[in-house]
């Protein structure tokens, strides 16, 4: 999205310093991955981003959003009390800019897994129609939304949202602020349930999506899931269904799982019916389809066109991302953990044909009852043939390693057939393993 700096400082209630005429091509809080042309916003949180300014003007930037003005600095500043603040203002000025083209379609997506499976998935079947903006890798917080928003194509025709949540309050912020026609809710699970007081508190959580939607909205629900199910009474907008049960509005079946190859399905609906085969691995991935073909068909999609989509699309990295290493299968999965989010991988691992199956495991985080749920992980991958090792943790009572060099071992000492899933919380960076593996 073009931004001018001038409109911007307004927008904000900040002044500028330079020139106000020059015009700017989205916005980046990091100046590493910034875009020539972007907006760099200096947040301030764990780290300063006033400190990288510098780096973000070297790196192109064509302007800077900042609380203090910086000496010297080559391209224009719009100077703010708070840049986190103005952040969120600088979306909401986005938002308003693009209503007229994005009504009513318009997704906000949450849930405990599958949120960014299923944003990539219905961007994916929404491009077979019109020009979408969507959420990039897993931008779902208080930053990231606001980023969503500035980064929308100026012709976008329907936004694709993903809300995350760490606590109360959250998802009802990011819905004030996206003000989503659509809302998806994919799963109920113990991810961040330390901090909502168990799962029942994950469910209060997602279900502000629901209640944030206006009456003229559409809840898109999980008909398998009976706490999803429960949130229909939170909107008086229409409530849609996916699933595999028979009264669900998008009804999936006949799943075949073709181990590292994908996954096809059945659907069936009022919009029609047909087959669709997913080029990701994992069956519990067909639920997450399944949203995105409803959410399609409902912003007026031809389902054939949808299903194609979603054959050819690409997941956000560290997602069920399959690597061949020879004839060793990685599978990287390495993003986030969650009890139900590890036991769907482990499942699609035991499906992949291979002389020896591991799973390189590490802490997952915020979850209620850890000791309790690690070890049922690990009984899991037991009963299906799977040996765990535990990296940088006893959780999972199994043999560890504490290092990416020891991990690496491990996965060196497979047969050269064999093959490997790596997952845990973000924090404990598996991903670096999966780089070594492939070189």
């Amino acid at each position: 999205m073009r931004i001018p700096v001038g409109e911007a400082a307004r927008a904000v209630g900040g002044r500028v310093v330079g020139n106000a005429t020059d015009v700017c091509d989205a916005v980046s809080y990091d100046s590493r991955a910034l875009a020539v042309g972007n907006l760099f916003v200096a947040i301030v949180a764990a780290r300063d981003g006033h400190d990288f300014v510098d780096d973000a003007v070297c790196a192109g930037s064509g302007a800077v959003l900042v609380s203090r003005e910086i000496p010297g600095c080559r391209v224009p500043q719009i100077v703010v009390d708070d840049t986190s603040v103005a952040l969120t203002a600088l979306g909401r000025w986005a938002r308003a800019r693009i209503d007229a083209r994005v009504a009513g379609r318009v997704i906000g997506i949450t849930g405990s897994v599958g949120k960014t499976t299923t944003k990539d998935f219905v961007a994916a079947a929404l491009r077979a129609r019109y020009v979408v903006g969507a959420s990039e890798k897993s931008l779902n917080n208080d930053q990231g939304m606001p980023v969503t928003l500035l980064n929308a194509p100026d012709d976008a025709e329907a936004l694709v949202l993903e809300m995350g949540m760490r606590g109360f309050g959250e998802i009802a912020r990011l819905a004030e602020l996206a003000r989503p026609d659509i809302g998806i809710v994919t799963r109920v699970g113990e991810s961040h349930s330390e901090r909502v007081g168990g799962i029942e508190g994950v469910a209060r959580a997602k279900s502000e999506l629901v209640a944030s939607l206006p009456a003229n909205g559409v809840a898109i629900l999980n008909a398998d899931d009976p706490r999803v199910l429960a949130m229909r009474g939170l909107t008086d907008g229409k409530c849609l269904t996916f699933g595999a049960a028979n009264d669900a509005d998008m009804r999936v079946g006949n799943v075949a799982a073709r181990g590292a190859d994908g996954t096809s399905f059945s659907y069936d609906s009022r919009w029609g019916g047909g087959t669709c085969t997913l080029g990701v691995p994992g069956a519990h991935m067909v639920s997450n389809a399944a949203a995105a073909l409803l959410a399609a068909a409902v912003c007026g999609v031809d389902l054939a066109a949808a299903a194609d989509a979603l054959a050819r699309t690409e997941l956000s990295p560290m997602r069920m991302a399959v690597h061949r290493v020879g004839a060793l299968t990685v599978v990287d999965d390495t993003y986030n953990a969650s009890p139900t989010s590890t036991m769907a991988a482990l499942e699609t691992l035991a499906g992949i044909p291979a002389s020896r199956r591991i799973a390189i495991l590490g802490t997952m985080a915020e979850i209620d009852e850890p000791e309790r749920r690690h070890r049922d992980v690990a009984l899991r991958a037991q009963d299906l043939g799977i040996d765990v090792v535990a990296f940088a943790t006893d959780l999972y009572g199994t043999r560890r390693v504490d290092s990416y060099d020891e991990a690496l071992a491990v996965v060196r000492a497979l047969p050269e057939d064999g093959a490997v899933l790596l997952k845990g919380s973000r924090v404990v960076g598996l991903d670096h393993v999966v780089r070594l593996i492939r070189g």
